[in-house]
């Protein structure tokens, strides 16, 4: 079935190299595509294209400081059966009531994950950039959140629970999350999930986007 996702258990430790030398263990979260998911998503209602984007690495993470907490990683969710688009899970039973926060993207997978002080709390199935408007690749702080959010570019669109990741418009925001569309650029997520994120960040916090490959932070610093 053509958006479906297999759930298999996490089994990648990616270790980062950050500043002064120091590294820190971070667990990457294998959840890709199931064998009959397409391999990108499309431009928003056209088809999937055959080839999917190249997304564009830019950063923001000069400067940023890292808590290391953040990115050791204690638990993740078991999530049982196919994962499609709309899908989303969230259980924050047993993690920590407080703690840094760190959200990760896997273009590859089509996943989002979070996680406080090392407890991943929720996951979901993504949209991301279509050929045109590739998502970027980096690390990025949260610069600022939007609970009433409209497109300043794209026709007043609604972008519920923004949270904006980039000076020139990449947000994470609620989406009709469906096998098929793609966004601008943004990350889109259901947009019951995007209002139970919004609740657990602040601004500052690091969002990692990657292809499905370990991402070189070597520029942030060690909190």
């Amino acid at each position: 079935m053509a958006g479906m996702f297999r759930s298999i258990a996490p089994k990648l430790i990616a270790v980062l190299a950050l500043g002064g030398g120091a590294l820190a263990a971070m667990q990457w979260i294998d959840r890709p595509a199931g064998k009959d998911a397409p391999p990108a998503q499309a431009a928003a209602v056209k088809p999937a294209p055959a080839t999917p984007a190249k997304p564009v690495e830019r950063r923001s993470d000069q400067g940023m400081t890292v808590d290391p907490n953040a990115l050791r990683v204690k638990r993740v969710l078991q999530i049982d059966g196919p994962f499609r688009h709309g899908d989303y899970a969230w259980d924050e039973t047993g993690a920590p009531a407080t703690g840094p926060v760190i959200i990760t993207v896997d273009l590859r997978a089509q996943t989002l994950s979070v996680f406080r002080d090392g407890y991943e709390i929720g996951a979901a199935v993504i949209l991301y950039g279509a050929t045109d408007k590739p998502s970027p690749l980096g690390a990025f702080p949260i610069m600022a959140k939007h609970a009433d959010y409209y497109s300043r570019t794209y026709d007043n669109a609604p972008m519920p629970f923004a949270q904006r990741l980039t000076s020139d418009g990449v947000f994470i925001h609620g989406s009709d999350v469906q096998w098929g569309r793609g966004t601008h650029g943004c990350i889109g997520v259901p947009t019951a999930f995007a209002k139970k994120l919004f609740g657990v960040t602040r601004t500052g916090d690091m969002v990692v986007i990657t292809d499905g490959k370990m991402l070189d932070v070597s520029k942030a610093k060690v909190g």
